[in-house]
């Protein structure tokens, strides 16, 4: 919507300036004054930059002064009818400049309307803007009182996003919001710092909003847009520092304090938050006489502001850290270990910030035992990201002493195993289980958590798995249930390169040791992975180790495992085939997640939920999804991988086969090693058609790779992806007893599993090895048959393509006697047209572009002209025909003529003259630019 620029005025300050002025500055109307007050920073001089251009005051005079400048003062022997007059900074007037005010208020002539900003906490009289005594208005003139707010949570996103655009976190505009207290100067002072941060710091960029804190968005300009880059962080924020508006503003305010009264803005400073009057008086290491008197003042000076109902903090909470510097290392080491003597009085006891005063007042021992205490607390709550942080800063330390260490590493361990990635916290593990003088029992558990991590945060499989051998080693003996949770690990089936007959072995030793134990927790952690191998195998008992799972016990450890289970339980259902049974264990697993503290096995489930939207064919939106996912845990390749996998699939539908490879191979992904099994089998088979569809001899090659991978992990249910292409590489490369073998591979492999994906492609590959054979008839109804099974899954995508390969082969069945001279009236055709016509608009409808073109070209073989149309070929001359439209769309969407020729059933020579036809339609320059013409 577009606004008026009174509107829009009125809009950003709330406040309905355009009728209060417009009614003020009509001939002879009954004169107004406005006084504005907001702190520093809020914007007034903005609002009246914005005041003087209102519509309403076009035909007025628009004065403008700022107390305090020295100028000369406005001549009312000039002013002639309606008169705006914009008054700044009355609280730096001087005495005659207040005498002049307030006479011109006391005696004002209609027609005019004044506007007087001031800062209230700089006032020489509290709540006089004009001194004392108070100004004797006249009955007359009308006189209106407008504050200033900050900026709430959702106006400082808003900012943050228009400069920083995608790169700024939710996390990040939080903070933002807290550390500036919604003032828009230092809101835009920070995003200033924190683009150039981000950004590299562009040389000559527009600094955002200018010097206009109150209107100009704050993203105005060529920054607006937000370019692309790195994600902003709270981090960022934290490490971004204090504007040097905001820090001369802070320290000027407390330097102009008499020297008594400063430590009452000191420890304000270091306490860094709301505080008690008592509690700042005790930092400051005043008496009580002496720490009211020195709040008073710091209240009367501004330095101080009440926060809240009796506590007392810095205006700007961000201003502390300009104190930093400012304030002598030995006074600073006093204020602080004040400061960790109240918070400890305080309950619940704030143990981190405890220990953060205790390190800077050099209290080794007091800082490391509230570290402790501050870590066991986030960890119990379930904040295990803010324990693995404050843990690794500690740790990081070589103040820490071995002793203290051997006892804080395995917190940050067992935190780091059901939270998100850190490479921080591998790195830390993986140097002290090298320490040979830690206990074998302690080193031994911190390798089984490294090895847990490595395999699933980080997804380096290989590395984690020989420390999850080397934990079993070292624990067997002194901590046989530990030893439990390292087999439970190795038996995790997703691990590309261990057999499944490996990790059933090592299955069989991790129950053994759960019952031998006793332990509910070892037992939890067991069952769940247990839960996970049958799920995966298409076990028949696997829906019932499901119920088995402690999702209602007492203990949180046993929960998060349940957790972990119900996830994991859904993506292997997923792959199985079982949606709607998915989409109930993903609520559930979701849910318990939340619930119990597990953000990994929480973002795990999230990444299996745009894989069930892809099999079944809920397309809209799902690239913008996997992208946010991907960029959300762009440091997590094992999490990222599903989002991944499915953004390449899309892109290969939809015709964009450069970005498709692009997402679906590297890109900061996971290593095809690093690939969960089943993904990895999943992208196999995609690279598989891929070279296929470009007629790319390696086909077979790439097929046979991937099947043998899949053969030598042995869970045949994750075939289904890559069956269908790579038995139809094989077969089409010439080699039909290897094509057959794959088929049979399968058959055997599923046999007595609980597996309709697997089924369904299993008769998908049987008909593509009919087709190759050329048994086209035998096609017709293996294909029929794949497309209701996954038509009753359901997989629209699959069964549309199932669909167009039925057909296909009904085509290719025809008498050569009746495809020749009838085609319009034979059966055969007739129906396979209506088919293909069919799987056309089902592909249309998913937004499977590609697929769509390729229907759309065999029908143009089989569809007789239509009636009534002229001979000779249409004219598209003002725009594009609907081959050249066809063209182009595959052309942008990175297509060779070669492969476009190869989807439509077109010459390349063909190709590339309709590409041409419609680049000099569009004036277009390159293929990339007709991306403008296409829907």
């Amino acid at each position: 919507m577009a606004y008026e620029r009174g509107d829009a005025v009125a809009a950003t300050h709330g406040f309905a300036w355009p009728s209060v002025l417009g009614r003020a500055l009509a001939d002879g109307a009954e004169p107004v004054l406005v006084l504005v007050e907001g702190a520093a920073g809020l914007g007034k001089s903005h609002l009246l930059d914005a005041l003087s251009t209102l519509p309403q005051a076009a035909e007025a005079n628009r004065v403008r002064w700022r107390c305090g400048s020295g100028g000369p003062r406005p001549r009312e022997d000039r002013w002639e009818g309606p008169v705006l007059l914009l008054v700044d900074d009355a609280h730096r007037a001087d005495q005659d400049e207040r005498e002049w005010l307030r006479g011109l208020l006391e005696h004002p002539g209609r027609g005019l309307a004044a506007v007087v900003a001031h800062r209230p906490e700089e006032l020489a009289v509290p709540g006089l803007p004009l001194g004392a005594p108070p100004v004797r208005y006249p009955s007359e003139l009308v006189v209106l009182r407008h504050r200033i707010a900050p900026w709430g949570p959702d106006r400082v996103r808003e900012a943050a996003r228009e400069v920083l655009g995608e790169r700024c976190t939710e996390e990040a505009a939080e903070r933002l919001h807290e550390r500036s207290a919604g003032v828009p100067r230092v809101v835009v002072d920070l995003l200033a710092a924190l683009r150039d941060r981000t950004d590299g710091g562009r040389p000559g960029a527009e600094r955002p909003g200018g010097d206009r804190p109150g209107g100009e968005r704050p993203g105005s300009g060529p920054t607006g847009s937000g370019p692309t880059g790195e994600a902003c962080t709270a981090e960022d924020v934290d490490a971004a520092g204090v504007p040097v508006r905001l820090a001369e503003l802070a320290l000027g305010r407390t330097a102009a304090l008499p020297p008594a009264h400063r430590p009452i803005v000191w420890a304000a400073a270091v306490l860094d938050g709301p505080a008690a009057r008592d509690e700042l008086v005790a930092v400051a290491g005043l008496d009580a006489a002496a720490g009211r008197d020195a709040l008073l003042a710091a209240l009367a000076g501004a330095a101080l502001a009440e926060c809240a109902e009796a506590a007392y903090g810095l205006p700007v909470p961000l201003a502390a850290a300009a104190f930093g510097e400012a304030v002598p290392g030995p006074l600073r080491q006093e204020l602080h270990g004040r400061a960790a003597a109240v918070l400890v009085r305080r309950q619940p006891v704030p143990w981190e910030a405890v220990a953060r005063h205790r390190r800077a007042a050099g209290q080794i021992g007091g800082w490391l035992r509230a570290v402790e205490r501050a870590a066991l607390a986030d960890a119990d709550a379930g904040r295990h990201q803010r324990a693995i942080g404050l843990l690794e800063r500690t740790l990081a330390s070589p103040a820490v002493p071995p002793q203290v260490r051997a006892r804080l590493a395995p917190l940050l361990a067992r935190s780091a195993v059901v939270a998100l990635r850190s490479d921080q916290t591998v790195e830390v593990l993986s140097q002290i289980v090298r320490d040979a003088t830690l206990p074998a029992a302690v080193r031994g558990e911190l390798r089984l958590d490294l090895g847990l991590m490595l395999c699933n945060q980080i997804g380096r499989y290989g590395a984690g798995c020989a420390e999850l051998e080397t934990a079993v080693a070292e624990l067997r003996e002194i901590r046989p249930d530990l030893a439990g949770r390292a087999m439970a690990g190795l038996a995790f089936p997703y691990l590309f390169g261990s057999p499944i007959d490996l990790n059933r072995r090592w299955l069989h030793q991790a129950v053994a040791a759960a019952e031998a134990s006793g332990d509910e927790a070892l037992r939890a952690a067991v069952l769940a992975n247990r839960t996970t191998f049958a799920m995966s195998c298409g076990d028949r008992e696997a829906w019932e180790l499901v119920e088995a799972l402690p999702t209602d016990s007492p203990d949180p450890v046993c929960r998060q495992h349940a957790a972990r289970g119900l996830c994991n339980a859904a993506d292997a259902a997923v792959w199985l085939g079982f949606y709607e049974r998915a989409e109930h264990l993903l609520a559930d697993g979701l849910d318990l997640s939340t619930t119990s503290g597990a953000p990994y096995s929480e973002h795990t489930a999230l990444g299996t939920r745009l894989l069930l939207e892809w099999w079944t064919g809920q397309w809209e939106g799902l690239a913008q999804r996997c992208e946010r996912f991907v960029s959300a845990t762009a440091d997590m390749p094992f999490i990222a991988s599903d989002a991944r996998v499915v953004r390449g699939l899309l892109a290969f539908a939809q015709g964009d086969w450069g970005s498709a490879l692009g997402w679906l191979s590297d890109r900061g992904a996971a290593g095809p090693g690093d690939l969960p099994a089943p993904l990895a089998a999943t992208v196999s088979g995609a690279l598989v058609r891929l070279a296929l569809a470009r007629q790319d001899p390696a086909a077979a090659e790439l097929a046979r790779r991937a099947w043998a991978e899949v053969s030598a992990k042995g869970v045949w249910p994750w075939a289904a992806e890559l069956a269908p292409w790579a038995v139809e590489a094989v077969a089409r490369a010439g080699d039909l007893p290897a094509a057959e073998a794959m088929v049979r591979d399968l058959d055997r492999g599923i046999e007595g599993r609980e597996a309709p994906v697997a089924r369904a492609a299993l008769l998908w590959s049987r008909a593509a090895l009919a087709e190759a054979r050329r048994r086209p008839q035998e096609g017709v109804g293996l294909y029929r048959e794949a497309a209701a099974a996954y038509a009753a899954l359901p997989r629209p995508y699959a069964r549309a393509l199932t669909a167009e390969g039925a057909a296909r082969c009904l085509l290719a069945a025809r008498p050569e006697a009746a495809s020749a001279e009838h085609p319009a009236t034979d059966p055969g055709t007739v129906r396979a047209v209506a088919e293909l016509q069919s799987c056309e608009q089902q592909f249309t409808d998913l937004g499977a572009t590609w697929d769509a073109a390729r229907a759309r070209a065999l029908l143009r073989t089989e569809q007789p002209a239509r009636k009534g149309r002229p001979p000779g070929r249409p004219s598209h001359a003002d725009g594009l025909s609907p081959r050249e439209s066809e063209v182009v769309e595959l052309a942008v969407g990175g297509l060779t003529n070669r492969e476009i020729a190869t989807t439509l059933h077109l010459s390349p020579r063909t190709v590339e003259q309709h590409i041409a036809s419609a680049m000099r339609k569009t004036g277009t320059l390159s293929r990339h630019d007709l991306a403008r013409f296409t829907s």
